[in-house]
């Protein structure tokens, strides 16, 4: 009992010369708390914005379905010089013959879709949106990936397989077509032909940096193969292909090359002419880009850090040189050295853990600033404020801890000789 009131009493006189220690010497205190401020925010600012976009990004990836798997000419990859472009230019497009063939045969998979996207531009009387992501789809590309609508309906089976001129379109289209009027029924113009629109896609904000259903026109593919050739060697289509629920992606992965290399009649010596990708590919990729800016970060910070280090045991030594004498008496008192060391490194703690909370309230207060004036949902995570929390409080106790031992160590009758 009698050491827990001690503690408590350490505590409190701890906390007490803190406040002290900054209401005193305000300006010097705040020059040597600069540095942990700067670090702290240095670095968390830079894991919450790079948390923010890498939220937004894997939302954005779990949107396309982690058990959805794309053939298509190229393969994902984040570039190098192994990369052999060369190799994948001479391949041939996916076409919706082999999306067929995949329907036929595939038994691993619970549906699959032709898709195909280029940037056009789409008109409605004397407004035009140039460059929209016009997204040519088969019918049961609702069945692939989820498509969420705010007003209106999916293509029939009818529309879809006669292709025929009904549309789908985002809400920046909306916006910058119809200026608050209701498009529903509507007729605009995409390849210079007129379509009807028949649904509305949830506004989804920005996503894939800067990329999103927002700017989308879906039309149905035999509408559109009509004015594209779908053969055509750059045209970057895709056939999604998803999994049923107990089937993993190794298997439906198997499947489908056995299906593509026999559809296209490969030798059994010949490689594949032809990509399985899947969104594990993208976060992998990002995972290491991530990883290279938290390091970035914290070399950054890190300097800031440094230098605020040596404030807090600036203000430390100092600290104990003004107190010396009162050291002397509390120790003549009785007070053990551990006493004297714990206090001391208390007050370092809280005065770093007080320069990393200025740091991280002034992060918080832009994150409000530029989620409100900006498209951007950034957020001051709890796990982010922990970890500003802990660095400044280790920073605290590692700079706090030389000033605290020597003040530990003085002799009690030199210390009370001191001028108070």
């Amino acid at each position: 009992m009698r050491k827990s009131l001690i503690f408590v009493r350490l505590l409190r006189e701890s906390y007490l010369f803190a406040i002290n220690a900054i209401i005193v010497n305000k300006v010097r205190t705040f020059l040597s708390l600069l540095g942990i401020t700067i670090g702290i925010f240095a670095i968390i600012s830079v894991f919450t914005v790079f948390d923010s976009i890498e939220r937004t990004l894997r939302d954005s990836i779990n949107t396309l379905g982690s058990n959805v798997l794309f053939v298509q000419k190229w393969p994902w990859a984040f570039g190098g010089d192994d990369y052999p472009w060369w190799k994948y230019m001479k391949r041939p497009e996916p076409t919706m013959a082999e999306l067929n063939e995949i329907q036929r045969r595939s038994q691993a998979s619970e549906a699959s879709s032709y898709m195909v996207g280029l940037n056009r531009s789409v008109k409605f009387n004397a407004a035009s949106v140039d460059n929209a992501s016009v997204v040519a789809v088969s019918h049961d590309y609702s069945d692939v990936t989820p498509i969420d609508l705010t007003e209106g309906r999916y293509f029939t089976v009818e529309e879809s397989a006669g292709g025929r001129p009904v549309a789908i379109i985002g809400s920046d289209i909306v916006k910058n077509l119809f200026a608050g009027a209701n498009p529903m029924g509507q007729r605009i113009k995409v390849f210079g032909q007129k379509v009807e629109v028949i649904g509305l896609l949830k506004k989804e904000g920005n996503t894939n940096f800067g990329n999103s259903n927002d700017n989308q026109v879906l039309l149905p593919v035999n509408f559109a193969r009509n004015f594209i050739d779908l053969k055509r060697d750059n045209l970057g289509a895709a056939i999604m292909v998803r999994a049923k629920p107990q089937v993993s992606n190794e298997e439906l992965r198997d499947e489908l090359t056995g299906v593509m290399r026999s559809v296209r009649k490969l030798k059994p010596s010949a490689e594949d002419d032809f990509a399985i990708n899947e969104t594990s590919v993208i976060s992998q990729g990002f995972d290491s880009l991530f990883k290279i800016v938290s390091i970035v970060g914290w070399i950054i910070g890190g300097f800031s850090l440094l230098v605020g280090g040596f404030g807090i045991a600036n203000i430390m030594f100092v600290s104990v040189k003004e107190r010396t004498a009162q050291i002397g008496i509390q120790k003549a008192m009785g007070a053990k050295n551990y006493f004297i060391l714990l206090q001391f490194l208390f007050e370092a703690v809280f005065l770093s853990i007080f320069g990393g909370l200025l740091g991280l309230a002034i992060i918080f207060v832009l994150t409000v600033a530029v989620s409100a004036a900006f498209d951007m949902n950034l957020i001051l995570t709890a796990g982010n404020i922990m970890l500003g929390v802990g660095v400044s409080g280790i920073i605290g106790l590692v700079s706090g801890f030389l000033p605290a031992w020597s003040a530990s160590r003085l002799d009690p009758v030199e210390a009370m000789r001191s001028t108070f």
